[in-house]
């Protein structure tokens, strides 16, 4: 073990968008950021469909143009919407047609190039990533953190940061190392998904949404499908535990695309990409989002539900909320991280997490697949789906339970 401690401003463990973002924000003011990923990059995440609002923190943190300039060339999808097939009804949202203000089109990304093109900005702005390094301990101590890290090559050392955020995401690094895990408030939901070749043929399809189809029987399994401009796309199917058979991924998969009969027309001539995949028991959270040293970040803090996209929108909502906190705190400032990140990062999570409760209950189904739709309030709709879940001008963010609840009883009558 090299006995030396070294030194950094701020330590963030992770380099997926969340880590790459604030990495580039933080050096962007001056300090010396060291980012400890445990994996190789290009490695695979989910989370392939992103949500308007993440442009405009992109371009906040001068990673926008990296991604804008490279994605033809990496088979990303230019996407203006969310389109929803259930037993025969198609309909769609437009995000271009929203309440607030703000980017109305993003794009659909394979997220091995996607996070690497973010990593390599961060890098190109002047924040150090560390492949291969994984956090075995987090020690407080007075004046910041000190963490224990295992090397790409098995060797242990010691880093001291004044400032630590958690940014691993699936990996929920410090939540294990100090005990903050509890349980989610969602149950246990399990998904299947893979890469397809997937040769669709229907003129009428838009490849420009994401398209998410309800189980013909059971309103709580649903589908995705995200195109990617390269003729490949991302399908995957989500349901209870009980709700699937003990099975390998693709064949489970197929069997559920073959249970419903717009998509099994749609992906008849499909032919898988790769291994299948298996997430079971996503849903997190965590007794505190913050600590004297320390703070966590997207998924890293809690996940929802993959359902409307959120994942990455709250991962960067999370880093560039945090990163002028962290810089203020650096400058010797008084930050108060309770009110300041933790309070108003809830408020769009908590509006998030109505509409995915109102999903896996049918409500909100009902009113997407309303035939006779406010425009005003389908725009304020709209605006939440395009990730616009902080912006409490919008009565269905500030008052996201009341709201949404009259309006479903509106389309239920």
């Amino acid at each position: 073990m090299n006995t030396q401690i070294q030194q950094a401003d701020v330590i963030i463990i992770g380099a997926g968008p969340s880590g790459a973002v604030a990495a580039s924000l933080l050096v962007k003011k001056g300090w010396r950021v060291v980012v400890l990923e445990q994996q190789v990059f290009p490695r695979f995440s989910i989370g392939e469909s992103l949500l308007p609002q993440c442009m405009s923190f992109l371009a906040e943190a001068n990673l926008e143009e990296a991604v804008q300039s490279q994605a033809q060339d990496l088979g990303f999808q230019f996407k203006n919407g969310a389109a929803f097939q259930r037993r025969g009804q198609h309909t769609h949202i437009d995000f271009t047609e929203k309440f607030s203000a703000g980017p109305g089109t993003t794009f659909q990304v394979k997220r091995a190039d996607f996070d690497k093109c973010l990593a390599d900005g961060a890098i190109q702005q002047g924040a150090e990533i560390r492949y291969q390094h994984s956090v075995s301990a987090y020690t407080d101590c007075e004046d910041g953190a000190l963490l224990s890290v295992i090397d790409e090559n098995q060797q242990r050392y010691q880093i001291k940061g004044r400032f630590v955020l958690d940014a691993s995401g699936f990996g929920r690094v410090l939540p294990r190392l100090l005990n903050l895990e509890t349980a989610s408030s969602f149950p246990v939901r399990w998904a299947f998904f893979s890469h397809f070749e997937d040769n669709i043929r229907d003129e009428q399809f838009d490849r420009e949404k994401i398209l998410i189809n309800i189980h013909p029987e059971f309103k709580d399994i649903w589908y995705w499908l995200i195109p990617f401009s390269d003729g490949t796309a991302s399908i995957g199917v989500v349901g209870k535990p009980n709700q699937f058979e003990p099975q390998e991924p693709l064949t489970c998969l197929n069997q559920f695309i073959e249970q419903d009969a717009y998509l099994s027309k749609l992906l008849a001539n499909r032919v898988a990409k790769g291994e299948a995949r298996a997430i079971k028991g996503y849903s997190a959270n965590v007794s505190s989002l913050y600590g004297e040293h320390f703070a966590l970040l997207g998924n890293a803090g809690e996940f929802l539900d993959p359902v409307f996209s959120s994942g990455v929108t709250i991962a960067l909502k999370s880093a560039s909320l945090v990163a002028p906190l962290v810089d203020s705190y650096l400058r010797g400032e008084k930050v108060d991280f309770e009110k300041q990140y933790s309070t108003p990062l809830q408020q769009g999570v908590n509006c998030f997490r109505t509409y995915v409760s109102a999903w896996y209950d049918g409500s909100f189904q009902d009113v997407i697949f309303y035939s006779e739709q406010n425009q005003q309030i389908r725009e304020m709709i709209s605006a939440i789906l395009a990730g616009y879940a902080w912006d409490l001008d919008n009565p269905f963010v500030k008052q996201s339970d009341k709201r949404l609840n009259t309006l479903v009883e509106l389309c239920q009558q």
